[in-house]
Protein backbone atom coordinates (compact mmCIF):
# COMPACT_ATOMS: atom_id res chain seq x y z
CA UNK A 1 0.00 0.00 0.00
CA UNK A 2 2.83 2.37 0.88
CA UNK A 3 4.50 1.75 -2.50
CA UNK A 4 1.23 2.65 -4.25
CA UNK A 5 1.08 6.01 -2.46
CA UNK A 6 4.75 6.53 -3.20
CA UNK A 7 4.17 5.76 -6.89
CA UNK A 8 1.20 8.15 -7.09
CA UNK A 9 3.24 10.89 -5.42
CA UNK A 10 6.22 10.33 -7.70
CA UNK A 11 4.00 10.40 -10.78
CA UNK A 12 2.29 13.60 -9.62
CA UNK A 13 5.69 15.22 -9.13
CA UNK A 14 6.79 14.11 -12.61
CA UNK A 15 3.59 15.51 -14.12
CA UNK A 16 4.15 18.87 -12.41
CA UNK A 17 7.74 18.98 -13.62
CA UNK A 18 6.65 18.13 -17.15
CA UNK A 19 4.08 20.93 -17.17
CA UNK A 20 6.52 23.43 -15.66
CA UNK A 21 9.22 22.48 -18.15
CA UNK A 22 6.98 23.06 -21.15
CA UNK A 23 6.73 26.78 -20.42
CA UNK A 24 4.50 29.14 -22.35
CA UNK A 25 0.85 29.90 -21.94
CA UNK A 26 -2.26 27.79 -21.65
CA UNK A 27 -2.27 26.60 -25.26
CA UNK A 28 1.16 24.95 -24.83
CA UNK A 29 -0.04 23.11 -21.75
CA UNK A 30 -3.19 21.98 -23.57
CA UNK A 31 -1.03 20.80 -26.45
CA UNK A 32 1.19 18.80 -24.09
CA UNK A 33 -1.86 17.20 -22.49
CA UNK A 34 -3.21 16.21 -25.89
CA UNK A 35 0.20 14.81 -26.88
CA UNK A 36 0.26 12.72 -23.70
CA UNK A 37 -2.55 10.54 -25.02
CA UNK A 38 -1.44 6.88 -25.27
CA UNK A 39 -1.65 6.60 -29.10
CA UNK A 40 1.10 9.21 -29.47
CA UNK A 41 3.58 7.94 -26.87
CA UNK A 42 6.56 8.29 -29.21
CA UNK A 43 5.66 11.89 -29.97
CA UNK A 44 5.15 12.54 -26.27
CA UNK A 45 8.65 11.32 -25.48
CA UNK A 46 10.12 13.68 -28.05
CA UNK A 47 8.07 16.69 -26.91
CA UNK A 48 8.67 16.32 -23.17
CA UNK A 49 11.06 18.80 -21.60
CA UNK A 50 14.63 17.93 -22.46
CA UNK A 51 15.72 18.22 -18.83
CA UNK A 52 13.48 15.24 -18.02
CA UNK A 53 14.17 13.31 -21.20
CA UNK A 54 17.98 13.59 -21.06
CA UNK A 55 18.52 11.07 -18.22
CA UNK A 56 17.15 8.33 -20.51
CA UNK A 57 19.46 9.28 -23.38
CA UNK A 58 23.15 8.58 -23.30
CA UNK A 59 25.53 10.79 -25.26
CA UNK A 60 26.09 9.68 -28.86
CA UNK A 61 28.96 7.25 -29.20
CA UNK A 62 28.83 6.05 -25.58
CA UNK A 63 28.71 2.30 -25.03
CA UNK A 64 26.80 1.28 -21.91
CA UNK A 65 28.57 -0.62 -19.15
CA UNK A 66 26.77 -3.08 -16.90
CA UNK A 67 28.42 -4.32 -13.73
CA UNK A 68 27.49 -5.91 -10.41
CA UNK A 69 27.13 -4.19 -7.05
CA UNK A 70 26.41 -5.62 -3.62
CA UNK A 71 23.36 -3.74 -2.27
CA UNK A 72 22.21 -3.59 1.36
CA UNK A 73 18.67 -4.86 0.66
CA UNK A 74 19.03 -7.32 -2.23
CA UNK A 75 22.63 -8.46 -2.27
CA UNK A 76 24.32 -8.55 -5.69
CA UNK A 77 22.37 -6.90 -8.54
CA UNK A 78 23.30 -5.47 -11.91
CA UNK A 79 23.92 -1.73 -12.12
CA UNK A 80 24.97 0.81 -14.72
CA UNK A 81 28.41 2.44 -14.93
CA UNK A 82 27.48 4.86 -12.11
CA UNK A 83 26.31 2.10 -9.76
CA UNK A 84 22.60 2.78 -10.27
CA UNK A 85 20.41 -0.33 -10.05
CA UNK A 86 18.89 -1.69 -13.26
CA UNK A 87 15.39 -3.17 -13.39
CA UNK A 88 13.23 -5.25 -15.69
CA UNK A 89 9.55 -4.49 -16.39
CA UNK A 90 6.97 -7.27 -16.46
CA UNK A 91 4.91 -5.48 -19.11
CA UNK A 92 7.72 -5.84 -21.67
CA UNK A 93 7.21 -8.65 -24.19
CA UNK A 94 10.49 -10.47 -24.71
CA UNK A 95 13.05 -7.86 -25.72
CA UNK A 96 10.35 -5.36 -26.79
CA UNK A 97 10.00 -2.41 -24.42
CA UNK A 98 6.55 -1.31 -23.28
CA UNK A 99 7.89 1.74 -21.41
CA UNK A 100 7.56 5.04 -23.27
CA UNK A 101 6.42 8.60 -22.49
CA UNK A 102 5.97 9.26 -18.76
CA UNK A 103 7.02 5.68 -18.02
CA UNK A 104 10.43 6.29 -19.64
CA UNK A 105 10.80 9.51 -17.62
CA UNK A 106 10.28 7.65 -14.32
CA UNK A 107 12.13 4.52 -15.51
CA UNK A 108 14.80 5.72 -17.98
CA UNK A 109 15.89 2.94 -20.33
CA UNK A 110 19.60 2.16 -20.32
CA UNK A 111 20.69 3.19 -23.83
CA UNK A 112 23.87 2.40 -25.70
CA UNK A 113 25.54 3.29 -28.98
CA UNK A 114 26.70 -0.28 -29.59
CA UNK A 115 27.19 -3.64 -27.93
CA UNK A 116 27.19 -3.01 -24.14
CA UNK A 117 30.14 -4.16 -22.06
CA UNK A 118 30.06 -6.31 -18.93
CA UNK A 119 32.40 -5.53 -16.03
CA UNK A 120 32.82 -6.52 -12.40
CA UNK A 121 30.77 -9.72 -12.28
CA UNK A 122 28.19 -9.02 -14.98
CA UNK A 123 28.01 -11.69 -17.69
CA UNK A 124 28.83 -10.52 -21.22
CA UNK A 125 26.87 -13.48 -22.67
CA UNK A 126 23.67 -12.13 -21.04
CA UNK A 127 24.06 -8.61 -22.50
CA UNK A 128 22.31 -7.57 -25.68
CA UNK A 129 20.35 -4.73 -27.24
CA UNK A 130 16.89 -4.06 -28.57
CA UNK A 131 15.79 -1.25 -30.86
CA UNK A 132 13.25 1.16 -29.34
CA UNK A 133 10.48 2.82 -31.34
CA UNK A 134 12.58 6.00 -31.66
CA UNK A 135 15.49 4.03 -33.14
CA UNK A 136 17.74 4.14 -30.06
CA UNK A 137 19.36 0.97 -28.74
CA UNK A 138 18.31 -0.19 -25.28
CA UNK A 139 20.44 -2.60 -23.27
CA UNK A 140 18.98 -6.01 -22.45
CA UNK A 141 20.18 -8.43 -19.79
CA UNK A 142 19.16 -12.08 -20.02
CA UNK A 143 16.65 -11.02 -22.69
CA UNK A 144 15.04 -8.27 -20.56
CA UNK A 145 15.22 -4.57 -21.51
CA UNK A 146 16.69 -2.77 -18.47
CA UNK A 147 15.86 0.57 -16.89
CA UNK A 148 17.00 2.86 -14.09
CA UNK A 149 14.57 4.40 -11.57
CA UNK A 150 14.38 8.13 -10.76
CA UNK A 151 13.75 7.43 -7.07
CA UNK A 152 17.15 5.75 -6.75
CA UNK A 153 19.27 8.77 -5.83
CA UNK A 154 22.54 7.06 -4.83
CA UNK A 155 24.47 4.06 -6.12
CA UNK A 156 23.24 0.82 -4.60
CA UNK A 157 19.71 1.99 -3.83
CA UNK A 158 17.00 -0.48 -4.88
CA UNK A 159 13.81 1.55 -4.34
CA UNK A 160 12.28 0.22 -7.55
CA UNK A 161 12.46 -3.47 -6.67
CA UNK A 162 9.09 -5.22 -6.31
CA UNK A 163 7.43 -1.95 -7.32
CA UNK A 164 4.19 -1.76 -9.26
CA UNK A 165 3.79 1.08 -11.74
CA UNK A 166 2.72 1.75 -15.31
CA UNK A 167 0.67 -1.43 -15.42
CA UNK A 168 3.14 -4.04 -14.15
CA UNK A 169 5.86 -4.86 -11.63
CA UNK A 170 9.53 -3.87 -11.72
CA UNK A 171 12.41 -5.94 -10.36
CA UNK A 172 16.16 -5.64 -10.01
CA UNK A 173 18.19 -8.40 -11.66
CA UNK A 174 20.88 -10.58 -10.15
CA UNK A 175 24.13 -11.25 -12.06
CA UNK A 176 22.62 -14.49 -13.44
CA UNK A 177 19.74 -12.47 -14.96
CA UNK A 178 17.11 -13.71 -12.50
CA UNK A 179 15.01 -11.57 -10.16
CA UNK A 180 15.87 -11.62 -6.44
CA UNK A 181 13.75 -13.78 -4.16
CA UNK A 182 11.12 -11.88 -2.16
CA UNK A 183 12.48 -11.25 1.31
Amino acid sequence: MRRTYFAVGALALLALLAIAGCGGGGSSSESTTAESAPPKSETTTETKPTSESKPAAKPKGKVAIVKVMNTPDLGKVIVDSKGMTLYDFHKDKGTTSACYGECAVAWPPLLTSGQPKAQGGAEQSLLGTTKRKDGTLQVTYNGHPVYGFVEDKKPGETNGNDFEGFGAEWYALEPNGEEPEDG
